[in-house]
This record gives C-alpha cells, sequence and structure tokens, in this order.
C-alpha cells in the first residue's frame, strides 16, 4: 500500500511539473511554415548578428518551420550573400511569471548534442501569436545599452 501510494505521488509530481495546458495550445498555433516578414531595429545605423548567426538584414525573408509533437524547427536563410542554409533547433514555450506572458525559447542545434544537453539558447518574449501572424521582442545589448529588436513573422 505504501508504495502504490509512493508511486501515484510521484505520477503526480511527475505530471504536475510538465507543460500546461495553455503553453501545449500555444505550441500547436506555432505548426507550420512562417515567414519573418520584417526586423525592426531602434537604428538604421545599428545592425547585430541574430542567434549568433548572420546580420539582422539576412533575416527578412526567412522561412521557419516548426513541429510541436517534437519541438524541432528549422529556419531557412535564403539571402545568396548571408551564408544561406538551412538551420535547425529545439524550441519551447514558458510561461513568464514576471510578464504573465510567454516565452519561446530557442535552442540552436549542436552537432554531436541531444538538445536536452544544449546549455545556450535564447529566449524571445512572444508578444502576438495567431493562426496567421505572430511578434517576438529580444532585448539585447550594443555598447553595453541595452535595446529590443522586434520580428515579426506572417503564416506561409
Amino acid at each position: 500500500m505504501k508504495k502504490t501510494l509512493f508511486l501515484l505521488g510521484v505520477v503526480l509530481i511527475m505530471a504536475s511539473c510538465g507543460t500546461s495546458k495553455i503553453e501545449r495550445q500555444t505550441q500547436r498555433t506555432f505548426k507550420g511554415d512562417w515567414v519573418l516578414t520584417d526586423v525592426d531595429l531602434p537604428s538604421a545605423l545599428v545592425d547585430v548578428s541574430l542567434f549568433d548567426d548572420v546580420d539582422t538584414k539576412c533575416f527578412e525573408p526567412s522561412v521557419w518551420h516548426f513541429v510541436p509533437n517534437n519541438n524541432k524547427g528549422n529556419y531557412t536563410i535564403e539571402n545568396s550573400d548571408c551564408n544561406p542554409g538551412k538551420r535547425d533547433f529545439h524550441w519551447s514555450v514558458k510561461e513568464n511569471s514576471e510578464t504573465g506572458g510567454f516565452d519561446l525559447v530557442l535552442k540552436p542545434e549542436q552537432e554531436g548534442k541531444n538538445a536536452q544537453k544544449v546549455k545556450s539558447g535564447y529566449r524571445l518574449e512572444l508578444i502576438e501569436l495567431d493562426d496567421n501572424q505572430m511578434v517576438w521582442e529580444q532585448t539585447v545589448s550594443y555598447d553595453n545599452e541595452p535595446f529590443t529588436i522586434q520580428m515579426r513573422f506572417s503564416k506561409n
């Protein structure tokens, strides 16, 4: 009896640590292909590398593919001047306890490493998400000054 109660307690604890219903619904909305149509920077004089990859201007337009059942995805840089090609990543949606909203966590795939072993990644605030468009924001630093980059997507 004690063993059964202990196992039941472990199962309940594990279930409570999983992804919430709202997070799962949000992840399903991501499903499919999206085009990054616009990257807004605070100044035309500033350009930064997104995701330690290529300059922001190289991301317009890039095609992003999200698969919610395994949290894998990829984006394709199409600009021939910008190291074109497909990049794989793992992603998840997490509730942000400070803002009450949701954040998107992206972990670029590293060759030879399981996604759970990848420690580095990017956390972006999910500003808007519906069946046709989404908006992300990321705060970064340039010359020790923080500023916000906004990325707008449309469903392909």
